[in-house]
């Protein structure tokens, strides 16, 4: 059971006296994390970022680690206040040495798109074409040389929120005219390009410690842009999938899964790419152009959520296998 849900003074290995730290903002998605860790009577305490404190002044937090479980889509619940806090916590354990899973400068690249495609771009790998901008007034003039049909995304978002498509540039143009871009919490967004699926499907690759943990094929319903994989529904056979992660009277999407073994190279990219952006545990997302082949990177997730009902997904119960690593990193 966790010791506390408040963060609290007390006088490096999980023990009562500097238990492992859940910092985390959804009340649902991480139940089987909670559970597993019960299961175990692993020393823990939960905190919760939607409101929390800390002493600026203090000296070392009395955690043996945190992981950080913070939502970039906190605002849709009304839970927006924690997104910037959560920047400055961070730092604040960075600075006292505190080993945090998904540290300062993993978050620093997870709330920021634009952040994520300078480091595609940096490592050379291929992203949708985009332009960034911190005003509606400013989204014809960054379409101009891209190829439409583009989307209008927000920088800080999550869940697909606030994402549009535009298929010609009138569209754009009266969208930023009546003053209906949503450019989201920070004023940043993306016009990119939007790139078709190919059988309506991404590929969502997910890691652990930096490594290769598994890797999921999403079919997507129509234009959704909303895939996150705890709320998969059905296998790509029909079969229905046990949601653990999810609120009880959660709606359906429609979603459908299968377990996917990517090329030894993509494998070797996304292991790259996490290590550059500092993410412990996460998921990159790719697709293939429908129209042409080519494979591009889109999204990079420090809040990766398993797929619902793994080990029928992929054979194995990845949240085990997570508090496997907790243990090992907090020793």
């Amino acid at each position: 059971m966790p010791l506390s849900t408040e963060e609290t003074k007390s006088p490096v290995s999980a023990t009562t006296h500097r238990p492992i730290a859940i910092y985390y903002e959804h009340p649902d998605w991480f139940r089987p994390l909670f559970q597993e860790l019960d299961r175990r009577r692993m020393p823990y305490v939960r905190l919760d970022a939607v409101s929390h404190r800390f002493d600026a002044g203090d000296g070392r937090p009395p955690y043996s680690l945190v992981f950080n479980r913070m939502s970039p889509s906190a605002y849709l619940r009304g839970h927006g206040n924690a997104i910037f806090y959560t920047l400055h916590y961070l730092a604040y354990l960075k600075r006292h040495g505190v080993r945090v899973i998904n540290g300062y400068d993993a978050y620093v690249t997870e709330t920021s798109k634009a952040l994520q495609l300078s480091l595609l771009h940096h490592l050379g790998l291929p992203y949708p074409r985009a332009r960034v901008i911190n005003h509606a007034a400013q989204a014809v003039a960054a379409a101009q040389g891209l190829r439409f049909p583009v989307v209008v995304k927000p920088n800080i978002g999550g869940s697909g929120a606030g994402v549009r498509r535009f298929e010609a540039p009138v569209e754009l143009e009266q969208a930023a005219r009546a003053g209906a871009l949503d450019l989201g919490i920070d004023h940043t967004a993306l016009v990119q390009e939007y790139i078709p699926a190919d059988a309506q499907r991404i590929v969502r690759v997910e890691v652990l410690g930096g490594r290769y943990l598994y890797a999921i094929r999403i079919y997507t319903p129509g234009d959704s842009f909303n895939l996150c994989p705890a709320d998969v529904c059905q296998t790509v056979a029909g079969a229905e999938l046990v949601r653990a992660a999810c609120p009880v009277d959660a709606p359906k999407n429609n979603l459908r899964v299968e377990g996917y073994e990517p090329v030894p190279e993509i494998v070797d990219q996304v292991e790259c790419i996490m290590q550059a952006a500092h993410i412990d545990v996460g998921g990159v997302e790719y697709l293939i152009d429908a129209r042409d082949g080519r494979l591009y990177y889109y999204d990079i997730n420090a809040l990766s959520n398993f797929v619902a009902d793994a080990p029928r997904v992929v054979g194995f119960d990845p949240f085990a296998r997570l508090v496997d690593y907790l243990e090992r990193e907090a020793e």
